[in-house]
């Protein structure tokens, strides 16, 4: 997995530089510290799959692009089948795959995503990102925090929000949940 982060970090450090922009100015239009920006540059610290998306929208890319090194060629429709999608292994808790990839100009980046279950005692860790998000739940029980409040949502449940609100989720009943994740 840290291979794959820093081939990320990689891509995303080289076309910033291509666009001629430095650290502060990309970090001043996400919202996030000079720092924060560099450390996801230089793969210290994993980048949130939201920032991804955020990351390419203000480098003129597309999130494909960043994530895979492939620019993405459908303008019209797109096709992913069952467990084709790109698969990004971005933190510990949750795994997603990439279910748009190859379809150019997306206005939204949908995803598909699995948590693991983890103790309920280990703490839930929270994240923001600009923007805004919708989960659907697929499979599973899971445990939605956003802005302290908490939900509980099952099969068919969904939540949509805005992402600059700390939020985070687990799975519960010690079982995974599946759910449909698209960020705009």
């Amino acid at each position: 997995m840290k291979e794959k982060i820093q081939e990320i970090a990689a891509r995303v450090k080289e076309m910033r530089e291509l666009s001629g922009v430095d650290v502060e100015q990309i970090a001043a239009r996400l919202g996030i510290p000079p720092a924060t920006l560099a450390a996801y540059e230089d793969g210290e610290v994993d980048i949130p799959a939201s920032v991804l998306c955020e990351l390419a929208h203000v480098l003129g890319v597309d999130t494909a692009l960043l994530l895979t090194g492939n620019e993405p060629k459908m303008n019209i429709f797109t096709v992913t089948r069952k467990g084709k999608g790109v698969k990004v292994e971005r933190r510990s808790q949750y795994k997603y795959q990439g279910l748009a990839d190859n379809f150019i100009h997306k206005k939204a980046e949908p995803f598909l995503v699995t948590v693991e279950p983890k103790p309920e005692c280990e703490e839930l860790h929270t994240n923001t990102h600009p923007g805004q998000e919708f989960d659907y739940v697929l499979e599973g029980s899971l445990q939605v925090v956003i802005h302290d409040n908490e939900l509980i949502l099952g099969p068919g449940d969904s939540v949509y929000f805005d992402s600059t609100h700390a939020h985070g989720m687990r799975a519960m009943d010690g079982k995974p949940a599946k759910f449909l994740a698209i960020i705009f």
